[in-house]
């Protein structure tokens, strides 16, 4: 489907030897300037999110985690799981004692060892070719020098500054005169500079040891956390071999729990028994099924992944064909499911994410999060590392498989995906935005082979999905009034999105036309570069 140039929008970047696609113009540069410096696509993603975690703070960070998928041009695939554990000495029991029954996003104990540090390292002693010295001297720049805060990210600042206030080291970090920095602000970050010089020289120890372990473990402790030295001592990042899933002649690739990646290859699963290219991409038709069958994956989702070790179901059975065909029953065309069943299985949000495809066709898709606007909005005070609340995610419930234990991964939103044709790399893409993003991978995947929508159009067509009670259906502007209608018909209680829903980047890789196509969020400060 060809860009109707009588209308605005943008069209998607076509290049032949190498491209960048980020949520930030500098973060794209970052990685351009390295790619044609001779680095590879590794190289240059990790010289990109070095920068995102200094120019859009509120998203990500070094306090963080990080998950990617590393693909080879003859299709070969290693994924990598960089997420961080819960402190050793943390327990459900010692939880329920002090008389909590959940972890809330502003409790020390959602805030886990943070494992993108490690993984980066772990990434480029894999697959990279340049050191750290010189992949993280863009960032080091701007955070020491000063970088202009772009529109998107000063549009979300002000939703933190109550956070920030509560925390006197992230206030005097990110607030100025008590107030979030406006669009072309110059802002500067001399202590997280520090830290990302040490990180250059020494490598991810000087992050897990040393002076700046002992200033985010300083830092917590005083907040009445269970972290030790030790624990973060011993972050360490998993390699984990993607699940497959094919759709329509492609195949889908996510990583395995404890990331959420399997609630994409279930919709998948769904949607593929439905001629879903006769339907028109805004119709009531097509949203309402791929609401409904994301409301059956994310119930799946929220009884059965967690970290892997403590599932009692293998995850291969969450989309096996019986799985998939008791779901699949719940499926009404005319009406949503208001009761929805789990088949019985045989016991066994904020983010920044990057797309990097080199000359040699090594391709990266990359996602790094520190969950929650500023996170936990706690910032260790002699490093400027803000540190993230990603064991919010755990429960307090004695017996589930997410429920919170020492040294234990949480449940999972971030997720990195890539798509095959034949065998051979065919999109490497990702999508931002905590929960949604499972969905928006199947959204984004659909509008390109249902829909025959080009990259960049399958990443601007307007999104739906569940709010925080997973109740009400939020829709955003772009959705047609009579789409939104049909959807009510069906009984979804529809409401408007209060914010643009999530973010996406991809690229398309055509190794027959030896050509590369990107697209970029333009609900972000998304920019997508090629040469």
């Amino acid at each position: 489907m060809a860009r109707n140039f009588d209308l605005p929008g943008r069209s998607p970047v076509i290049a032949s030897s190498g491209m960048a696609a980020t949520s930030h113009p500098l973060s794209t540069a970052a990685a351009m300037e390295i790619l044609q410096d001779g680095g590879n696509a590794v190289d240059a993603a990790i010289a990109a999110v070095a920068v995102q975690c200094v120019v859009e703070p509120h998203m990500t960070g070094l306090g963080g985690d990080c998950f990617a998928i590393v693909t080879e041009a003859d299709g070969h695939m290693a994924g990598f799981n960089g997420s961080g554990a819960a402190p050793k000495a943390i327990s459900t029991a010692a939880l329920v004692d002090q008389g909590l029954s959940e972890i809330t996003p502003d409790s020390v104990h959602a805030i886990t060892v943070p494992g993108a540090v490690r993984a980066w390292e772990t990434l480029l002693q894999a697959h990279g070719s340049q050191p750290l010295s010189k992949l993280l001297r863009r960032a080091i720049s701007y955070a020491r020098d000063g970088f202009p805060v772009a529109p998107r990210v000063a549009r979300d600042w002000p939703h933190s500054i109550e956070k920030l206030a509560a925390d006197p080291a992230s206030a005097r970090t990110y607030l100025v005169d008590g107030a979030a920095p406006r669009t072309g602000d110059i802002l500067r970050m001399p202590r997280l500079a520090d830290t990302l010089s040490a990180i250059a020289s020494g490598g991810a120890d000087a992050f897990y040891t040393g002076d700046i372990a002992e200033d985010i473990v300083a830092t917590l402790k005083a907040r009445g956390s269970y972290m030790t030295l030790e624990d973060l001592s011993a972050c360490h990042t998993t390699a984990v071999a993607p699940v497959l899933k094919d759709y329509r002649g492609y195949t889908l690739a996510e990583l395995p729990p404890n990331g959420q990646g399997l609630v994409a290859l279930i919709m998948l699963g769904l949607l593929e028994r439905y001629d879903m290219a006769a339907l028109d991409p805004m119709s009531p038709e097509r949203l309402h099924l791929e609401i409904e069958t994301a409301r059956l994956a994310y119930a799946m989702r929220n009884r059965f992944i967690a970290d892997p070790g403590h599932m009692d179901v293998c995850h291969s059975a969450l989309i096996s064909p019986e799985a998939l065909d008791r779901l699949a029953a719940q499926i009404s065309l005319d009406r949503r499911n208001d009761s929805i069943s789990l088949p019985d299985l045989a016991p066994q949000t904020d983010t920044v994410y990057l797309s990097v495809v080199d000359k040699d066709g090594l391709a990266v898709s990359f996602i790094n999060s520190i969950f929650k606007e500023f996170g936990s909005g706690v910032l260790a005070p002699e490093t400027g590392v803000l540190l993230h609340n990603r064991g919010c995610s755990f429960r307090v419930e004695p017996g589930h498989p997410n429920t919170i234990e020492g040294g234990k991964r949480p449940m999972h939103t971030i997720l990195p995906a890539f798509g095959l044709k034949d065998g051979a790399p065919w999109l490497s893409f990702g999508v931002m935005g905590g929960h949604y993003q499972p969905c928006g991978h199947v959204h984004v995947l659909t509008n390109i082979i249902d829909h025959g929508i080009d990259v960049q159009e399958a990443i601007d067509t307007p999104r739906l999905f569940l709010d925080d009670t997973f109740t009400k259906l939020q829709v955003e502007n772009g959705i047609p009034q009579g789409a939104v209608e049909g959807l009510s018909a069906r009984g979804h209680d529809v409401i408007k999105a209060g914010a643009p829903i999530g973010g996406a980047q991809a690229i398309m890789i055509d190794r027959k036309r030896g050509i590369l196509t990107g697209g970029s969020d333009p609900r972000k400060d998304g920019h997508a570069a090629g040469y």
